[in-house]
């Protein structure tokens, strides 16, 4: 999984560094973080299947950006991981890359939840996927407000590899069971300090992560952000 930082927001790569310092040098959370310094000068270093580098190319990327050169990977390794970068310095193509990685094309069942706290931003994400997908055959649904029920669920009914959508969305598919969460493998948080303010809990929504084991990232995502979930459900189809 991996939860992002606002794209709009004002990158301080000063205070950035500051933070991961602090947080790196705690004597009781050794082990909540460690940096990732390994970087790929070109797409094709970073044992990326062909179908996919045909859709970065494709999408218009030459060379990989600063985010890229040291976020995909990790994400292909199954790495919990927390990213932040200026915007437009790519970032939703980086988890977007490492989702399709490692998707399985021959399971048509829902492997990777995205979840982002505006429509607006659900449907750009989407159409990120589904360009870089492109050669690979991706099957991918934004779940959000203001679009048909009905039409939601065919669609989901039908199969789709990644869902992208807005928590009341999702989790409205997930009540009806029109969105099951038993193949779900990977989970990305995009504008991870907003969806777990104050304003979203306010709305009564929780963000909850697929094993128990995830514990651990939800409380580095807390400590990063300086937030605090207070529930902790056991499963994803128990978003409050």
């Amino acid at each position: 999984m991996a939860g992002m930082a606002p794209e709009g927001s004002q990158f301080d790569a000063k205070q950035y560094d500051s933070k991961m310092q602090e947080l790196l040098h705690q004597g009781d959370n050794e082990e909540f973080f460690t940096s990732y310094d390994e970087a790929f000068e070109s797409f094709d270093d970073m044992g990326l299947q062909e179908n996919l580098l045909r859709g970065i190319y494709a999408y218009g990327f030459e060379k990989p950006s600063a985010i890229q050169q040291r976020g995909i990977v990790p994400f292909c390794k199954g790495l919990d991981v927390i990213q932040q970068a200026q915007s437009g310095t790519g970032k939703t193509a980086t988890f977007c890359s490492g989702i399709l990685q490692q998707l399985d094309y021959g399971l048509v069942e829902c492997q990777a939840l995205v979840l982002a706290p505006t429509r607006e931003l659900a449907q750009q994400i989407e159409k990120v996927m589904r360009a870089l997908g492109d050669y690979l055959g991706v099957k991918v649904h934004a779940c959000v407000g203001g679009t048909s029920v009905r039409e939601d669920q065919r669609i989901l009914a039908s199969g789709v590899h990644v869902v992208v959508g807005t928590p009341g969305r999702v989790f409205d598919m997930l009540r009806r069971q029109s969105l099951r969460p038993d193949n779900i493998k990977m989970f990305v948080l995009d504008e991870a300090d907003e969806m777990l303010s104050r304003g979203f809990k306010d709305q009564g929504v929780a963000i909850n992560f697929v094993t128990r084991d995830d514990e651990r990232m939800l409380f580095d995502i807390q400590k990063f952000y300086n937030v605090t979930v207070e529930e902790l459900p056991a499963n994803v189809a128990d978003l409050l």
